[in-house]
């Protein structure tokens, strides 16, 4: 089975899916970052799709950028602007082509994990 990328978010403040937070997917190469994919949480924190599906999948290095900005504006959490956290870039690397890897972002308005998960 050839390999995929899933990602989601969770709001570690309240303890709930992050739901309508933009997400745009980039493929690393050197300095050049070209985009390929672009999609918002549904309200289960998660894309309604893979973000990178089998049919596209390469190994390489990526970089996942989290708009947070609007979500934590609308959900009351930002603060003042500039906001400590606006937007939130993940870089990583894929190197198995059979592989499902999942990016999942966890978010509080003043910081956040990541990890690699299944």
């Amino acid at each position: 089975m050839p390999g995929y990328l899933t990602t989601h978010v969770l709001d570690t403040a309240r303890g709930l899916p992050a739901e309508g937070i933009r997400i745009a997917l980039y493929r690393v190469s050197g300095n050049a970052h070209t985009k390929i994919a672009e999609t918002v949480t549904n309200d289960d924190g998660r894309s309604d799709a893979p973000i990178l599906p089998q049919e596209a999948f390469k190994p390489g290095t990526y970089e996942l950028i989290f708009f947070c900005g609007d979500y934590l504006r609308a959900t009351g959490q930002a603060g003042a602007d500039p906001l400590f956290l606006d937007q939130v870039p993940i870089r990583f690397g894929m190197s198995d082509p059979e592989a499902h890897y999942h990016v999942p972002l966890l978010l509080s308005p003043h910081g956040y994990s990541t990890y690699r998960g299944s």
